[in-house]
């Protein structure tokens, strides 16, 4: 969805998740000189960065054609990490929509982020047509006790783990008897954790339809910053797994 925002200017906004604003820069850095009359405007948040691309030209084709070609190449540049060129729409919304079209349902269970992943799926309205339940799952007690993590696994391998992560979301997954279940478990600091374990080690585990995807994470800032950028990735996790696992 592109705009005018004035005469002879045109724009197009590409919303970007799993990625931080250096990042996008650098795998777009030749892109941002090649034209000058293309102004590329970045907003960014841990986690997400927005660009939008304006060109301005006394042919309205011209401006068009100039904005489109550029937000072509960044979708070949950046793919499945462009979740939208709808600036209204948030990487939630993206979500909700697709487990609706797959008519799957969720569940969450997290630790470290303390419900906010579940607090983001929440705020997109109908949400109730596919969200089936959140724990927020912060001792090893709760782990346990609520979603079935093993004790001998907390143990072995600690609350912050590849295997818990695992357990978390297969248990989420079978107790509410959900589609899908993402689950979060970290040190958001400003401690270290078990065994010398850095603030910021995080590892976010997806279940879509049994089919278990882990992914570690070692993410900087203090402790708000933390816990912003493992909802975001949490998200982000989600996304693709439901689109890896989509069906037409």
């Amino acid at each position: 969805m592109g705009k005018e925002v004035q005469n002879g200017s045109y724009e197009k906004t590409v919303k970007i998740c799993g990625l931080e604003e250096e990042e996008v820069r650098e795998k777009i850095h030749d892109l941002l000189s090649t034209d000058e009359k293309l102004v590329f405007v970045f907003d960014s948040t841990p986690g997400e960065v927005d660009i939008c691309v304006r060109a301005e030209a006394e042919q309205e084709e011209d401006v068009k054609s100039r904005v489109k070609r550029v937000v072509r190449e960044l979708k070949i540049r950046l793919g499945s990490c462009i979740f939208t060129t709808d600036p209204r729409v948030t990487l939630a919304e993206t979500i909700v929509q697709l487990l609706k079209e797959q008519k799957m349902t969720i569940t969450t269970v997290e630790s470290c982020t303390g419900g906010m992943v579940s607090a983001r799926l929440t705020d997109v309205a109908g949400v109730s047509e596919v969200f089936k339940q959140g724990f927020v799952t912060y001792s090893n007690k709760a782990k346990r006790k609520m979603i079935g993590v093993k004790k001998m696994t907390l143990k072995k391998y600690t609350a912050v783990s590849e295997q818990t992560a695992w357990e978390m979301a297969r248990g989420g997954a079978v107790l509410t008897g959900a589609d899908v279940c993402i689950s979060v478990t970290g040190y958001a600091g400003p401690e270290s954790g078990e065994d010398g374990q850095p603030a910021g080690l995080v590892y976010i585990g997806c279940n879509v339809k049994g089919k278990i995807a882990v992914q570690k994470f070692h993410f900087t800032g203090d402790r708000r910053t933390i816990r912003e950028l493992a909802t975001v990735h949490a998200l982000t996790l989600l996304r693709r797994c439901i689109l890896e696992n989509y069906q037409i």
